[in-house]
């Protein structure tokens, strides 16, 4: 007999209420927005801690000065001027220190000149700590965008890349800002190209397009952003396992503007490369160099701004071990693309691939100084960083909860070693004694570092160290054009004139066509009063740089001196045109019309010196000459008496007063 089937009753917990939520908890619908504003504070909190990290590695650079290639921008008339921004984009050859075509770089050290009103050096040292700060963001962003790192973990890729102190070179040094801008656009440029694939076909172009603004942007700052577009494609590859003719066209506008923009700056400079190294020898550098940047990345510590060159012989054996290292490597990451994981493998790519324009395959100038730089590395050290911690992530995954508690405190250990590190590496840019004294002492034959030393101390007074170092750089490289010239410069400000003109002969016969050493013997010879051959190497520095302001005014002294006042005014009027603030070549010119009976030429020119200079008694006693001359002595008795009450000593007022006296009373007398 069939059981009957129970009816099932419902049991007491089941008949119990459902649970109430509390009168303050989040709905299903505020969700979202909690977890969003949550969000947004982690992420202002891990920029505050970026910050605080910037700030306490790199302190030191806050009281640090200027030095050695500073000089580039510091002495470049068209950043110290209010109307130098048009010569910064068109006439950037006046930036005599700088060799490639990167005006938004020296734009930004222009707008802070117009701001501070001088070069101040805290100030430009506060804005490098702020763009490597905002470039510590954006790599944390970027990696949380490409979806390679969970938030804390590239968090703390982007707090190693905040305190490393191989870094600490494009941070510290007022001119590193060329790296960190461009890494700055670089990095905004990804953002906006991986956002343009994410917007609806409508929007996308306009992103592309900003893509590409920034693109160019970062490249007319330096040119480490160049491999960009091959960087674009090792994502697309990242992110497929392969590439096709769909992402070369998507590419290709960056290949374009690299290109547009790379032979601009070929038109307005020619790298003079001083290097002779066979293709096998460059091959032998570069992976040795590659090599070299892993293991300061790894280590580093005895950080120099100028390294040592490395014997390069391609009949050793060690060298080529780096080579084969490397060849090893990446055919069996090559192999093992599909095992291994390909973001690891784009990582590494990316870190080479940036390193690639600098690890001396193609030559390029600083090989003549050294073969490799911590600042080249700068931005290609997120690419090493987020495989290295990315590995230790993947590790940790599956791990016990104090495994990663374990992993934390690890970072936390690196972070604050490496900072301990940078505060200490940025000590050493605090000026040029420093800063050079480090680099001679590691490295002893660095390329004109004594001489740099020397001329460091002569202008902080310790003129016979001064002396004494460059003259022993001279006998470290006889052939140095700027050791020469350095002695030269020195002996003359120490009065033995004649010394010093063998020096600077020497350097001429190494290069007769450097306008500052060719100037440099005019002055000399001037002083020693020779002004025919004077004239003669004032007249060479202008074939070589026609715009040389100091060499048309000596010229035009030394031809005033001889009786050819015509020619004299023609290149004081050009150096007016050149130099329209040095109001010295103004008054200069101003004397000569008087002299040449010019009178309301001379008026017109020394009106100009008042109107800018409203104290020089000189100016107001040529006016008033100019005027008597012009028969208005009454005007000349006014500007005479204020020359006079600016300066009671001045002879020549005082002679000319007694005759525009004389004259405004019988002016008076005639006008009764």
């Amino acid at each position: 007999m069939a059981k009957r089937k129970r009816k099932q009753r419902p049991s007491a917990r089941a008949q119990q209420p459902l649970p109430v939520a509390p009168a303050n908890a989040p709905s299903a619908a505020s969700a979202p927005a909690e977890r969003q504003r949550i969000g947004a504070a982690l992420f202002w909190l891990g920029v505050a801690g970026l910050a605080l990290l910037v700030l306490g590695a790199y302190f030191p650079a806050l009281s640090a000065g200027f030095i050695w290639d500073d000089l580039a921008f510091t002495s470049a008339a068209p950043i110290q001027e209010p109307s130098g921004i048009w010569r910064i984009w068109f006439a950037p050859a006046e930036i005599e220190g700088e060799g490639h075509y990167w005006p938004l770089t020296y734009t930004t050290f222009w707008l802070e000149h117009q701001l501070w009103g001088s070069f101040w050096a805290p100030g430009y040292h506060a804005t490098n700590l702020l763009l490597h700060c905002v470039n510590a963001v954006l790599v944390q962003h970027l990696l949380r965008r490409l979806g390679a790192l969970p938030v804390w973990w590239a968090w703390a890729v982007a707090a190693l890349f905040a305190v490393h102190p191989v870094h600490a070179e494009a941070v510290v040094w007022v001119i590193g800002r060329k790296d960190l801008l461009a890494t700055l656009f670089y990095l905004g440029t990804a953002l906006a190209w991986l956002r343009a694939w994410q917007e609806p076909a409508a929007t996308r172009w306009r992103w592309v397009g900003i893509a590409l603004l920034l693109f160019a942007a970062g490249l007319l700052c330096k040119s480490i952003g160049i491999t960009l577009p091959i960087a674009l494609l090792l994502h697309a590859w990242w992110q497929k396992g392969r590439l096709t003719m769909n992402d070369g066209w998507r590419v290709a506008p960056f290949f374009l503007v690299a290109l547009g923009i790379g032979i601009g700056d070929m038109n307005y400079y020619e790298e003079v490369i001083d290097v002779d190294y066979t293709f096998i020898e460059r091959v032998q550098i570069a992976a040795h160099s590659l090599w070299f940047y892993v293991g300061k990345l790894l280590w580093p510590v005895d950080l120099m701004p100028i390294y040592p060159h490395w014997r390069v012989d391609v009949a050793a054996v060690v060298p080529w071990i780096y080579a084969l290292g490397a060849l090893v490597l990446t055919v069996a990451a090559w192999l093992l693309r599909h095992k291994l994981r390909r973001g690891g493998v784009a990582g590494a790519g990316f870190f080479v691939l940036t390193l690639s324009p600098t690890l001396g395959l193609v030559p390029f100038g600083y090989m003549q100084f050294a073969f490799v730089a911590n600042r080249y590395q700068y931005l290609a050290d997120v690419g090493a960083l987020a495989v290295a911690v990315g590995a230790v992530a993947l590790a940790f995954r599956a791990r016990a909860e104090t495994m990663r508690w374990l992993a934390i405190a690890v970072v936390a250990v690196l972070l604050t070693v490496l900072s301990a590190l940078s505060w200490r590496y940025a000590g050493i840019y605090q000026d040029d004694i420093v800063f050079f004294r480090h680099i001679v002492a590691s490295n002893p034959q660095a390329r004109d570092a004594h001489y740099n030393l020397g001329s460091a101390l002569f202008r902080a007074g310790e003129r016979d160290e001064g002396l004494a170092l460059t003259q022993a750089s001279l006998a470290l490289r006889p052939d140095s054009m700027k050791a020469q010239y350095g002695a030269g410069m020195m002996l003359h400000q120490l009065g033995r004139s004649e010394e010093a003109l063998g020096h600077l002969r020497s350097a001429l016969a190494i290069n007769a066509n450097n306008s500052i050493v060719q100037h440099a013997a005019g002055e000399v010879l001037m002083a020693l009063g020779r002004g025919n051959e004077a004239q003669e190497h004032f007249r060479r520095t202008l074939e070589v740089e026609p715009r040389h302001w100091a060499a048309r005014v000596n010229l035009a002294k030394l031809l005033a001196n001889t009786g050819r006042a015509e020619e004299a005014a023609g290149h004081l009027r050009e150096a007016v045109r050149i130099r329209p603030d040095r109001l010295d070549a103004l008054l200069l010119l101003a004397n000569i019309e008087f002299n040449r009976q010019r009178y309301n030429e001379a008026l017109e020119a020394y009106r100009h010196v008042v109107d800018a200079l409203p104290n020089n008694a000189q100016a107001w006693s040529g006016m008033a000459a100019a005027l008597y001359h012009l028969g208005r002595p009454g005007e000349a008795l006014r500007h005479v008496d204020r020359a006079l009450a600016l300066d009671p000593s001045l002879q020549e007022a005082r002679n000319n007063r007694v005759a525009i006296a004389a004259a405004a009373g019988e002016a008076a007398t005639v006008g009764q």
